[in-house]
């Protein structure tokens, strides 16, 4: 027995071995893809005060086309987006794309106070910024990935600047103004932040706020969820990586929202990009973007919800990449860089799997994303 087990031992043969990067993930330092192994951050002026920009993917400089981002409340790129930039095909994707991560004036990691005196933008002002930004890069048009505020911000952008943006990915986006009930709930927020830093001094967030902020990200949390992902964005949420004060004047500025004002039917008040509307089915905001969607034009919008999270991106990266590339692809981006790596990887699994890998990239240069829903 033992000389059979040798012997079948000594035939094994190692045939391939797929090498990558760790995914790297810190709440407070940048880590990924840029010079040094960093990604790269930029301040820059705006006439609504500086604003924080960290590159990603290829230099500014490099000819490739951009992808913008923009965050959501108490989240900004590490917190918000770097984990699924760190996620191996979106790694490898990134590598055909420039992407500016903008962040909300005084919501990076760690930021300072934001002088006093100082008039936090309105939503529209925060627009504004972006465009300054784009102006700054020299970018000529991009594609969008906002999740939340950010989603309604670049929403708004892409309304005042149509020209400019070729598509909108949105994450749990909202058109309309704030509710009586997330009036209230953001109010007192706002008042317990304020006196908490007033009175004691205190550096963490106080336990209503940080209750609200997991609700607002992950919704109702199941024995079924990623606890230690959960766990870790509880720590997360006690403030201590978090100015409070800035962070509780752009809580107010989302509050004080109006409408988008678009309507269906309407092609002049309306977004003109192609766009695609996605949320989690365990998100409190499924509501939200079932109501935008149903106010878009139907002919460049889509719906779609993911199944089993609320935090789509850290939840669920992999569909969520299916999907963003594939949005990238109706908007005419062909990938080739990406599609010939991974086509290659498959290549060398098995000498048989080739014909299949050819039908496989013809067929998905024939996917199109149609309108609601698309099931994952």
């Amino acid at each position: 027995m033992d000389n059979d087990r040798l012997t079948l031992m000594s035939d094994i043969e190692l045939k391939n071995v797929d090498s990558s990067s760790p995914l790297m993930r810190s709440m407070g330092k940048y880590c990924g893809i840029g010079s040094g192994g960093e990604f790269e951050g930029e301040t820059v002026a705006t006439d609504y005060g500086p604003v924080y920009v960290i590159k990603a993917g290829m230099p500014p400089n490099s000819g490739k086309p951009y992808i913008l981002t923009y965050h959501d409340l108490g989240l900004n790129f590490a917190s918000n987006f770097q984990g699924f930039f760190n996620f191996c095909d979106m790694k490898l994707l990134l590598q055909s794309f420039t992407v500016l991560n903008i962040h909300a004036p005084g919501q990076e990691e760690h930021s300072p106070p934001l002088p006093d005196g100082y008039v936090y933008p309105t939503m529209d002002q925060l627009a504004e910024q972006v465009d300054m930004v784009c102006k700054y890069y020299g970018v000529v048009s991009f594609v969008g990935l906002g999740v939340g505020a950010g989603a309604n911000i670049l929403s708004r952008y892409g309304l005042m600047h149509p020209e400019m943006v070729d598509g909108l990915f949105l994450i749990h986006p909202t058109s309309t103004q704030a509710s009586w009930t997330e009036w209230l709930y953001q109010k007192m927020n706002i008042y317990y932040m304020s006196a908490g830093t007033m009175v004691t001094g205190a550096v963490t967030f106080p336990q209503s706020v940080q209750d609200y902020l997991m609700w607002h990200h992950f919704g109702y949390i199941t024995e079924e969820r990623n606890l230690d992902l959960v766990n870790m964005y509880r720590r997360y949420f006690d403030g201590r990586s978090h100015n409070i004060r800035n962070l509780s004047m752009f809580i107010d500025s989302y509050l004080k929202r109006t409408d988008l004002g678009i309507e269906r039917g309407d092609q002049e008040r309306n977004l003109k990009c192609t766009v695609l509307v996605l949320c989690g089915s365990m998100s409190p905001h499924v509501d939200d973007t079932v109501n935008m969607n149903g106010r878009l034009n139907p002919n460049n919008a889509t719906w779609m919800k993911i199944s089993g999270c609320g935090m789509v991106l850290e939840e669920q990266p992999s569909k969520v990449f299916e999907a963003f590339r594939l949005f990238l692809q109706g908007l005419g981006y062909a990938l080739s860089s990406y599609e010939r790596r991974k086509s290659d990887r498959k290549l060398n699994q098995s000498s048989d799997t080739y014909g299949q890998c050819e039908i496989d990239l013809t067929a998905a240069n024939q996917v199109h994303i149609v309108e609601n829903p698309i099931p994952i």
